[in-house]
């Protein structure tokens, strides 16, 4: 028998937001762990508030909200108050009822720049870390960069001087770099190319410290994009690995795994240093072309390469 299709709306719901996530949903022990470590940080976070005022978004449900926008790569906060609006399963997670309003997204963003800072995020990340130190490897651990892009357009990266002709859309032949042009919609952006024979593109660099054991990570950054952050970040991170295992005790050596773009003599020779054994990918290209050279132009040039490559 065929249903009717009913366009009218029932007025009241007797399903709770807890009845409609299935109990085996990924989120749920997501939410049981964010919530432990929410009842830990409650006096970190009475200190972020004044005692008296407009209450503003709890700190709880801002950072449930920004987890979300994470897991589900929203591209902006103006489509995650969007996505709160409808999505039960948004709303269930964050901790608003049914027909509760949704916040409006520049207020949220204005709340998210006061609460999120350095020391909350590194405090919240660092409980994390510590109900997963069962699971953690104390010993082989890899790191890697990536490039993040900008939400800024090429038309953006104009003059500095602001002596460039038009808006910056017509910048075909033209040379530009970091030292003369930046972005007028985000400067702290730098025009960056990730290999050779890839486009340059407005970035950052962002940075992961990561354990061998089961692939978690255990240390995280982003810096500014330019040809050694990812070297400097990598040794920041392992140094605040190798003074937190001092402080544990006497432990076996750190080894650390990376790719070709972390040889050069300087990284190695700084993480001996610590102690760290490193197992880095050789970055053979250098030296080949440095052998096709030949004669005493390659000689001089090899001399040059070794002070770079291990």
């Amino acid at each position: 028998m065929r249903g009717d299709d009913q366009q009218q709306s029932g007025m009241f719901s007797y399903v709770s937001l807890e009845e409609r996530i299935p109990r085996d949903h990924p989120l749920r022990p997501i939410r049981k762990t964010v919530d432990e470590i929410f009842r830990a940080m409650n006096q970190d976070f009475d200190g972020l508030y004044a005692k008296t005022g407009r209450p503003s978004i709890p700190p709880e449900r801002l950072l449930r909200a920004l987890l979300l926008q994470i897991f589900y790569s929203i591209r902006s906060e103006r489509m995650l108050m969007e996505q709160m609006e409808y999505n039960l399963l948004f709303r269930w997670f964050v901790g608003m009822e049914m027909d509760e309003p949704v916040w409006n997204h520049a207020v949220f963003s204005k709340n998210r720049e006061r609460l999120l800072n350095q020391d909350v995020a590194q405090t919240f990340f660092a409980r994390v870390l510590t109900q997963a130190k069962p699971h953690l490897s104390d010993e082989h651990f890899t790191v890697d960069g990536t490039l993040i892009e900008a939400w800024a357009s090429q038309k953006s990266f104009q003059k500095k001087d602001g002596d460039g002709d038009g808006d910056g859309s017509q910048f075909r032949g033209e040379r530009r770099s970091n030292g003369t042009h930046e972005s007028k919609t985000d400067p702290e952006a730098k025009l960056y190319r990730k290999g050779g024979g890839q486009e340059a593109k407005l970035g950052y660099l962002g940075h992961v410290l990561m354990e061998n054991r089961n692939g978690l990570i255990v240390d995280a950054m982003v810096t500014q994009a330019d040809g050694t952050a990812e070297r400097d970040a990598a040794l920041l991170m392992v140094h605040r690995k190798w003074r937190r295992n001092r402080r544990w005790g006497p432990r076996k050596p750190i080894r650390v795994g990376a790719d070709k773009a972390y040889d050069t003599r300087d990284f190695a020779s700084t993480l001996r240093a610590y102690g760290v054994r490193a197992h880095v990918a050789q970055n053979v290209s250098a030296l080949a072309a440095v052998r096709s050279t030949g004669g005493r132009h390659g000689m001089r040039a090899m001399r040059s390469a070794n002070e770079n490559v291990r």
